[in-house]
């Protein structure tokens, strides 16, 4: 049923409990908009909006702020329920659509005139999302290694509503294990897969024990089952993808480079690149490549 290879990487993804509660010294917060997430901003000039992944903190962007903040006025989000913040409106129901009618309220509640959007695994998904359903909140996108429909990886024949049972049964699995077996399970399988650096590795095991399991379960759904490629032939938001390849996934880099080129096929203009010798976090495993990418989306 589950036809590539490279499969197993997105159910690393899925299963990742990442979370650690976000430091933002010196930061001002912005007034909520919304209970789905929080918000604080830095730094003066153009405005970026960054959305970090699935149970991610913030804090996953505090490289990326540190570097853009001298020239831009930086918007880091906090999604409601991940890296210990308080569950909030996230505490039962979807999570993935209502994040981003929260981000959309966020941008035009703080009159945000199309800001670059930059968003890792889910908060790339998000992003997607306002790109396609909100274009006026978003100047440039650049996706982090996310895709389109994520079921898509590890189906070649999935549909949004064939997804959901296999979809269910991995929300239900997360919530029923016992809590010391799911944490080991993180540390000894799950977050391995997903970051190199012995640095980034140590950090997201800490933040792995903070996140809402729930929230986190219910977003791993949402992502699951909700297809975004119907929409991308409409989007005229300039976006770049960012994507990893390491060489211990177990497949060819040009099987790697074809999933994601057939994922974005439809998506006028898309510029794809590769990040190589990284998995999953791009910005710890390879943070000189990242942070010149960012620059050149930027830039561009």
């Amino acid at each position: 049923m589950y036809d590539t290879p490279f499969s197993n990487r997105f159910l690393v993804i899925f299963l990742a409990i990442l979370a650690a509660i976000g430091v933002f010294g010196g930061r001002a917060h912005a007034a909520p908009s919304s209970d789905r997430i929080t918000v604080s901003v830095s730094g003066k000039g153009p405005d970026v909006v960054l959305i970090p992944g699935l149970a991610s903190s913030g804090a996953v962007w505090d490289a990326t702020v540190k570097q853009l903040s001298a020239t831009h006025r930086v918007h880091v989000v906090q999604v409601a329920g991940f890296a210990g913040a308080p569950v909030a409106g996230n505490a039962q129901g979807p999570v993935v659509e209502p994040v981003v009618e929260a981000v959309d309220a966020y941008i035009k509640a703080n009159h945000l005139k199309a800001p670059a959007v930059i968003g890792h695994s889910m908060g790339g998904f998000t992003g997607l999302e306002l790109a396609e359903h909100h274009p006026e909140d978003v100047g440039r996108l650049l996706i982090v290694d996310s895709l389109p429909f994520f079921s898509a990886a590890m189906s070649s024949s999935v549909t949004a509503e064939s997804a959901k049972p296999r979809a269910a049964a991995l929300r239900d699995a997360v919530l029923a294990m016992d809590e010391a077996a799911f944490q080991d399970q993180q540390a000894s399988a799950v977050l391995p897969g997903m970051v190199k650096s012995a640095e980034g590795l140590k950090a997201v095991i800490a933040w792995s024990k903070t996140s809402d399991r729930g929230a986190v379960a219910r977003a791993m759904y949402d992502l699951m089952t909700t297809d975004a490629r119907a929409g991308l032939a409409g989007i005229k938001t300039p976006t770049t993808l960012l994507y990893p390849f390491d060489p211990a996934i177990g497949a060819p880099v040009a099987m790697v480079d074809g999933i994601y080129a057939k994922a974005y096929a439809d998506l006028p203009g898309v510029k794809l690149k590769r990040i190589d010798d990284s998995r999953h976090f791009i910005m710890f495993d390879q943070p000189k490549a990242f942070a010149e990418a960012v620059d050149a989306f930027l830039k561009d």
